[in-house]
Formats: C-alpha cells, sequence, structure tokens
C-alpha cells in the first residue's frame, strides 16, 4: 500500500489501532529463530512525505510500537479522545523496565499526554471525529505536490469590510487581545482549521481559505507567554512551514512576536536551538510568504519571520511597533549609565523623570508613519481592508507563481524536504 500510493500519487489514510505490524515474541517459536528488526516500508514512507503525498494518521484505539511510529510519521494526525492511546511499550513492559506501576493505557499515553506534546497534532471526542478531521484535511491538500491545492468556489465576498479589526489591538500595548479573532475575520467564513491547539500554545498555525484558495496560517498568540516564541512554538511553526512547502501552500502570517521567550526556563528547554532551526526553516523553505504586521516585531525572531524572502511581501496595521529590543527593557540597557549616574547624584525621582523624558522620546520617533516615510515598511494599510488585500495577494500567487513552482517541482529543480 506504501509503494501503490507513490506509484497512483494518492494520499494515504493510517487508521492505527494496535501494533500494526510489530514483532512478538510468539514471532520465535513459529519461526524457529529470532530476526534483526527489518523496516521494509518507511523508505517509502520517508518519500511520500516528500513528495507531498498527503499521509495522514489515526489513532483510533492503543497505537504500539511500529503502530505509533506510524502514525507519528504522518503530516497530520489525530487521537480519539474516548479510545485513543500511543505508547512505545505497553504498561507489562514499562512496569519491568522503569518499575511505573498500575498504569492504564490513558495514564501511559493518552491525549493528555500526547495531544500536549507535539506528538499527535489534534485531538477529536472519538472515531467519528478523527474521521471528519481527516476529511476536512484533505480538501485543503492536493494529492501529491506536483499538483496545485484544490480551489472551491467561495461566497464570501473578497471585499467584504472588517470594521471590527480597527479596534481589536487595544491601545494599552501591554493588553493583550484574542489573535484567533483577527485569523476567522479575514479568512473566508468556517474556514479556519487549526493544527495543533494543545500544543506550542505561544503560536496558532492552521489551513484556511482566501477567496476559495488554500493558504496556511501563522499567527502568535499574545495570550500566552505574551507571544514571545518557546522552543514547543518554534517547533510547531518549524513543522507547519515545512507542511506548507511540501505541498504548494502559500502561507499568510499575522504578526505581533516581541521576540523569543527569555528566563531561566527558556534557556533549559533550548530556546535558542529550536529558535535558530525555525531560523533555517524559513530561509531553507521556498513557498511563497505573505506577512500581515498587527503590532510587535522585535529582536531575531521579528527578523527571522519579516525578512525571510527576498522581496518582502508585508504589509502594517498603524497599531505597528518594532526595533531591536522593546522599549521598556531597550531604555534601561541603551542608556543605563546615565540613569545610574542620574539616580546617584540626583535622587530617584529625577531618575524617573528622566526615564519618562527618554520614553517619550523615543516613542514620537518609532511611529509606523515614519519607517514607512523611510521605505522601512512597505504599506501601512487600514486593519478593516486586510482581507481584500490578502485575497488580492492570494490570487495571484494561485494565477502567476505556484503554477511555475510546481512546473519546477516536476524538473526536480526545487526539492521540499518535510522527513
Amino acid at each position: 500500500m506504501e509503494k501503490l500510493a507513490i506509484a497512483l500519487q494518492l494520499p494515504i489514510v493510517k487508521l492505527v489501532d494496535g501494533s500494526s505490524g510489530g514483532g512478538s515474541v510468539t514471532t520465535i517459536r513459529t519461526t524457529g529463530f529470532s530476526y534483526v528488526p527489518p523496516l521494509p516500508s518507511f523508505a517509502q514512507v520517508v518519500q511520500q512525505l516528500n513528495m507531498g503525498i498527503p499521509n495522514l494518521g489515526a489513532v483510533v484505539g492503543p497505537a504500539i510500537g511500529l503502530g505509533a511510529a506510524r502514525v507519528v510519521a504522518c503530516h497530520f494526525s489525530v487521537m480519539a479522545g474516548d479510545i485513543g492511546s500511543l505508547f512505545n511499550a505497553g504498561p507489562n513492559v514499562v512496569k519491568n523496565a522503569t518499575f511505573e506501576e498500575g498504569l492504564t493505557f490513558t495514564d501511559l499515553g493518552g491525549p493528555a499526554m500526547h495531544c500536549t506534546n507535539g506528538t499527535i497534532d489534534n485531538l477529536a471526542p472519538d472515531e467519528a471525529g478523527c474521521f471528519e478531521q481527516i476529511r476536512t484535511i484533505l480538501g485543503y491538500l492536493p494529492d501529491s505536490g506536483t499538483k496545485l491545492p484544490p480551489t472551491i468556489e467561495c461566497s464570501d465576498p473578497i471585499d467584504r469590510l472588517s470594521e471590527s479589526l480597527r479596534s481589536i489591538i487595544p491601545r494599552a500595548r501591554n493588553r493583550m487581545y484574542n489573535p484567533r479573532k483577527i485569523i476567522t475575520e479575514v479568512v473566508d467564513q468556517g474556514s479556519f482549521f487549526e493544527i495543533g491547539a494543545l500544543w506550542g500554545t505561544t503560536a496558532i498555525v492552521g489551513l484556511a481559505r482566501l477567496g476559495g484558495r488554500p493558504v496556511g496560517i501563522v499567527s502568535l498568540n499574545c495570550e500566552v507567554n505574551a507571544g514571545a516564541l518557546d522552543a514547543l512554538g518554534s517547533q510547531k511553526i518549524t513543522r507547519m512551514l515545512k507542511f506548507l512547502d511540501v505541498f504548494n501552500i502559500p502561507l499568510v502570517q499575522f504578526v505581533d512576536v516581541p521576540g523569543y521567550a527569555i528566563g531561566t526556563a527558556a534557556e533549559r528547554t533550548a530556546t535558542m536551538r529550536h529558535g535558530v532551526q525555525l531560523a533555517t526553516t524559513y530561509y531553507s523553505t521556498t513557498m511563497p510568504i505573505f506577512s500581515v504586521i498587527l503590532r510587535r516585531v522585535y529582536g531575531v525572531a521579528g527578523g527571522v519571520m519579516l525578512d525571510c524572502r527576498d522581496p518582502r511581501m508585508r504589509v502594517a496595521w498603524p497599531s505597528g511597533m518594532w526595533g531591536s529590543l522593546p522599549l521598556e527593557g531597550g531604555i534601561e540597557v541603551g542608556h543605563s549609565f546615565e540613569l545610574k549616574e542620574i539616580e546617584k547624584k540626583e535622587g530617584k525621582e529625577k531618575r524617573e523623570q528622566r526615564y519618562k523624558e527618554l520614553e517619550d522620546e523615543y516613542r514620537r520617533l518609532m511611529n509606523p508613519v515614519r519607517t514607512a516615510n523611510h521605505f522601512g515598511v512597505e504599506e501601512i494599510i487600514d486593519p478593516a481592508y486586510t482581507r481584500r488585500v490578502c485575497c488580492e495577494w492570494v490570487s495571484h500567487v494561485y494565477e502567476s507563481l505556484l503554477p511555475q513552482r510546481v512546473m519546477e517541482r516536476v524538473a526536480g529543480r526545487v526539492k521540499p524536504t518535510f522527513a
């Protein structure tokens, strides 16, 4: 079946309940000898993943050993919440190896474990929910990487105004907002399909349509860790970028990033290593990217997201703020000597007064219109027109850029890799 999927260039769906071909000690008795474990089909699995032949997996029971590996080695995976579990070895083997006794399948590898650590992408309530998600995601994907993603008729007007977007970013810079409201307001109504909602929650990724054409969505989530990219968030976006690249799906990203996460927890989880992996993925993938700057763009993380294509294709809202460092910490760093001297000689009150003067000056200079006047950002748009601008870009991509990309895939000049 793995070879047939490659030969026919058709999607393959794996519904896993059990070991799915894994070995057993009883095999020794049957054959009369023991064997060195082979994995004859995984070469084809890797080939499918990189060819952009959709591999979709569902955990619809206990997925053990090779069965677990089969469903994790997919472009997209989902677990049935009522009966699904996944583990390298069952409770009896675990008891003898690690002395953890009394574990149930759910304790060992249920949805609370694997839908929150990124092993499985999505959670569904039951088997029917798994099948529904697989049907949904198939609607966005081509049969292989040498074809265009399927488009559908769109009843949602491309020029629909979204006046609510004009006030969704709070005037108070430290206040949060719901980024999913922006996504659902801009894309075709009812078309946003989120992937990995329960893990890497500093980032939001998924699929949607604009004017009936499939697009990938990436957004930072300011409601978690103020939107700072942590290790899991970086891994989640990395996986999504590779997914879009192998399926020829353009990316629309909504950017509000204060930078990479900081602090001991961030350092302990190797945020910089995973952040750099994200950077190399942004720069090594070639699918078209369009960026909408909602608010903050700071540091290496901001540069990676917005400077990874040349020429850049991006617009900004009037609420945009950007720079090397957020102003709050940046003033402390850039003027530390001056502020310390004032506090030492004239007291804390004078120091606070000078800090306020510096803050007012920098905020005036950081007005996004000044950046636009110096060609530092391509265009500042009315947020209400974001949908129309994005739809126009996606329409051009599908008419002019993606057909050329598909021809280059066929000729072997573009070789995306997922695995």
